[in-house]
């Protein structure tokens, strides 16, 4: 199969092909506005708006023989770090280091917490068993959930069983507080909430609301992995409503299970993220699960794509968790699959990392893989940084538990409800000798991935700004003070620590201000630099926001509550 490769972002032009129409006859549904505010384009296309410059080659080269356990190390914090960084699109977090340059304190990563009323769907329904053996599956495998600002709802796609066929099918739920959810009775298959059914078996699927498409027609967008075991294919649908789907293109190319996509809006491209199962030596008893990357600006591209290590992006990181009980040369532990959203300024990595046992120690020994979910961080879409190796979404170990075992990611996620972050996932547990598969909830801080903490001082980079009001989300025990100063290092009348009014408490968007300045406005067009004074708490994020309301023109993951239907955070004053 011919690839189609993007070596440049000037070049991410594609046209639908010959025949295929984006019409949607008889289909209805909400339109975004036509004109939804994006974030600043830069004027070289090879560097993003934050500074970053791409390298000569896209997307990179690797080599899975060399690096398939070597994990990735973002080129733009160490050898390309930019000269200034544009902090103009969303709330600034310190994941890594690339807003820092120097400090005395310490950065400290944080974790979800999960639900007490977990699991939050379940199967219930004929259709959510597998066969005829007594297991059930009611949970997103990948598939989606998202907050449709439209109409106010919280929509779920998830996988189910299949009833007697045991084939799977997607079907679709909704809620109005993201923890009570309801199945609707639907007429794509009668007398159920199934949307899609496919003649052969279902594995992952993608269910992406594209909020800043304006063709209302294919507003959802289902990237659906099916074929069964070794005829693997992409099926590219859309969709105007979530629930009547029509097929777009001819299937992908020849690809492994839990294979997945996501958007990465920065540079408005789609990404493949492929499973790849990779035996470095024909000798070698066991293979290691990697992932293979493709992009492309048009999702229609999907029949281009096939699974192909001349393409490997990565293996697992070399310091790994591994499996408590077994760790045997079966190789693990491996990346099982690699979930992705847009939020704020960064794309959020989620990492289902796979630490053994393979499935026929599995079997022998009735106990269930065990795949424990991470994060990641991305300033490009394709660079990962993973500093930090413990389980954002843990497995339980107790065997009764919903998340024993298998934990599996849901696109979407984070969604954004006041000052938490709601994260879905899939979690396992044995019934007898059978697998009963749920939907859970965690939850976060908002912005609450890392934070630089303790008491000491943090000065970023030269950065450029649009914006007036100065915001920082903090959990203070004691004060926070900001200084300002120019391009040199020199303290900027007016806007010296002294002059800062000390923050104290806790807050997701507290304002700072000067004694006599109360915006930046006087900073208009000057590059400048930020000095934080941290006596005691927490330092999550900070923004300049040409908003009074802080609003901090970011991108708001699956979307919430109260935000943008453009899927930006922007004011509605």
């Amino acid at each position: 199969m011919k690839k189609l490769w993007i070596f440049s972002i000037a070049s991410l032009l594609f046209l639908l092909p010959a025949g295929c129409s984006d019409d949607n006859p008889g289909g209805s549904g909400p339109t975004p506005d036509p004109d939804p505010e994006v974030p600043v384009t830069p004027e070289d296309p090879n560097t993003l708006y934050n500074g970053i410059k791409l390298p000569d080659q896209w997307p990179p080269r690797r080599s899975y023989s060399s690096d398939i356990r070597a994990g990735m190390t973002p080129y733009y914090l160490t050898t390309s770090k930019p000269a200034v960084v544009n902090i103009a699109v969303g709330r600034q977090l310190f994941v890594d280091d690339f807003l820092v340059e120097s400090t005395t304190l310490e950065r400290k990563f944080h974790y979800a917490t999960y639900y007490a009323g977990n699991p939050i769907l379940e199967p219930d329904q004929d259709w959510e068993r597998m066969g005829t053996s007594g297991a059930a599956f009611a949970a997103p495998f990948s598939d989606g959930v998202w907050y449709d600002e439209t109409d106010s709802k919280y929509k779920m796609w998830y996988m189910a069983g299949g009833g007697d066929d045991g084939e799977g099918a997607t079907c679709y739920a909704e809620s109005t507080d993201g923890i009570t959810w309801t199945k609707p009775t639907l007429n794509v298959v009668d007398g159920t909430n199934i949307v899609d059914q496919n003649d052969t078996q279902r594995d992952a699927t993608v269910i992406w609301l594209d909020k800043q498409e304006t063709n209302s027609s294919r507003r959802y967008k289902m990237f659906q992995v099916a074929g069964g075991a070794g005829n693997w294919q992409y099926h590219y649908k859309t969709s105007a409503d979530g629930k009547i789907w029509r097929d777009m293109s001819a299937p992908s190319g020849s690809i492994a299970d839990r294979s997945t996509v996501y958007k990465n809006p920065f540079r408005d491209v789609w990404v493949w993220s492929m499973r790849h199962n990779v035996r470095l030596n024909q000798s070698d008893p066991y293979t290691i699960r990697a992932r293979d990357y493709y992009e492309a600006a048009d999702p229609l591209s999907n029949r281009n794509v096939e699974a192909d290590l001349q393409y490997f992006w990565f293996g697992p990181w070399p310091d790994e968790q591994t499996h408590p009980y077994y760790h045997n040369n079966d190789g693990s532990p491996g990346i099982y699959n690699l979930d992705a959203t847009p939020y704020e300024s960064i794309m959020l990595g989620l990492f289902s990392v796979w630490q053994g046992p393979e499935n026929d120690v599995c079997a022998a020994d009735n106990v269930i893989k065990r795949n424990q979910i991470m994060l990641g961080y991305s300033r490009d879409g394709y660079s990962w940084l993973r500093e930090d190796m413990n389980p954002f979404l843990p497995v339980d170990e107790n065997r009764s538990a919903w998340n024993n075992g298998n934990l599996q990611s849901v696109v979407g996620s984070p969604l954004i409800v006041g000052d938490e972050l709601y994260f879905y996932l899939s979690g396992r547990r044995l019934q007898g000798t059978q697998e009963i598969t749920t939907t859970g909830l965690a939850t976060l801080r908002r912005d609450g991935f890392a934070s630089m903490s303790g008491s000491g001082e943090l000065t970023t980079p030269v950065l450029k700004f649009d914006g007036e009001y100065f915001f920082v989300n903090a959990d203070l025990t004691g004060e926070l003070r900001v200084e300002l100063l120019d391009e040199d290092g020199n303290v900027l009348s007016g806007f010296s620590k002294d002059d800062c009014t000390p923050l104290t408490g806790d807050g997701t968007m507290l304002p700072v201000r000067w004694a006599a300045n109360t915006t930046l406005a006087s900073l208009q067009g000057q590059n400048i630099k930020v000095r934080f004074y941290l006596e005691g708490g927490d330092l999550y994020a900070f923004w300049i926001s040409p908003d009074a309301d802080g609003a901090s023109h970011g991108y708001t993951g699956g979307g919430g509550p109260g935000l943008d239907a453009s899927g930006l955070d922007i004011s509605n004053n």
